[in-house]
């Protein structure tokens, strides 16, 4: 059976209104990750990623870059516990 890690990310600075939660949805889903991303009312983004850990860490690797039009000041990773449902999915702020 294959290792599955799964990750609670904070990313802060120029992250909303920029399509950030959208372009993160994409990456997420072409490298077949569960989980969710949402804006918080503090103007960061949080997203939760879980699958194979190359995957994962391709997935950190890209929140640090993020879409065009984004400036990331800093990407917050903490290993979660919890294993999202299945699917990537956008929440609500």
């Amino acid at each position: 059976m294959d290792t599955i890690r799964t990750v609670d990310v904070v990313i802060s600075g120029r992250v909303q209104g920029v399509g950030y939660r959208y372009w993160t949805l994409g990456q997420a889903e072409r490298l077949g990750l569960d989980g969710h991303v949402r804006n918080r009312a503090d103007g960061s983004v949080e997203a939760t990623f879980s699958g194979r850990p190359d995957s994962v860490a391709s997935m950190i690797e890209a929140c640090r870059r993020g879409p065009d039009g984004a400036r990331v000041s800093s990407v917050e990773v903490t290993e979660a516990t919890e294993t999202p449902a299945s699917g990537f999915h956008l929440l609500r702020t």
